[in-house]
């Protein structure tokens, strides 16, 4: 057999193990592209930059003409436990592409809520969805979280370490869960309030100095 010819055979032979080699600049290209996704999709999976909590799970179903088709239905709270929180809820027929949904819907819908101190509420205040209402209160050093099922997972995932919680209307937990966030999306910082303004964060805060002064002129008095 003729030399050239052996070396086409083992060139087909090669091809078709490892795959044609790019042909031209745009092949080259669009492969190139392709192992930088994977490379980005391989860190995102490694480093997951959103925690996420499962709240509720529920089973449905819907009558059709030859019976009954069974699903399930899932609450998912997702934050990245630094000021960032939201929520969604997924329906399919098995219970891993409910919450996959779920989630996905979550990271969507997130909203941005202001920390004192990267640990509570920077005022009290209340939120309302149809029959649902909550009471959110700030809380010094070393409270915890202070609340039922729903709002603690919100919470959690918000990254809050003090507060002080109260459900006082309906315990579904997606009308909870829609209360707590109308509540937090309310929330207005001293930053914030100052701009809004025109003045400086120093104006807004209250002035504490005085306090300690007069209880000691009580003291010396008593």
């Amino acid at each position: 057999m003729p030399f050239p010819m052996i070396r086409e055979l083992r060139k087909a032979h090669l091809d078709w193990i490892t795959g044609p080699a790019p042909t031209n600049e745009k092949d080259a290209y669009m492969a190139e592209r392709e192992n930088r996704r994977g490379n980005r999709r391989d860190r995102e999976e490694q480093a997951p930059e959103f925690a996420d909590r499962l709240v509720a799970i529920n089973r449905v179903s819907k009558t059709v003409k030859g019976g009954k088709r069974f699903g399930f239905a899932a609450l998912v709270v997702v934050g990245d436990q630094k000021g960032r929180v939201g929520f969604g809820k997924g329906k399919a027929k098995e219970v891993p592409e409910a919450i996959r949904k779920a989630t996905e819907q979550a990271k969507r819908k997130m909203i941005r809520v202001p920390l004192r101190e990267g640990r509570t509420l920077h005022h009290d205040m209340e939120g309302r969805h149809g029959a649902g209402k909550v009471v959110m209160r700030t809380a010094p050093t070393g409270t915890g979280i202070i609340a039922g099922g729903p709002m603690r997972a919100v919470f959690e995932m918000l990254g809050v370490q003090d507060v002080v919680a109260k459900s006082i209307g309906s315990q579904n937990p997606y009308n909870m869960i829609r209360a707590t966030l109308d509540g937090l999306s309310k929330e207005s910082s001293p930053r914030s309030v100052a701009q809004r303004r025109g003045k400086k964060v120093a104006d807004i805060l209250p002035k504490r100095e005085d306090t300690p002064q007069e209880s000691g002129q009580v003291a010396e008095e008593a």
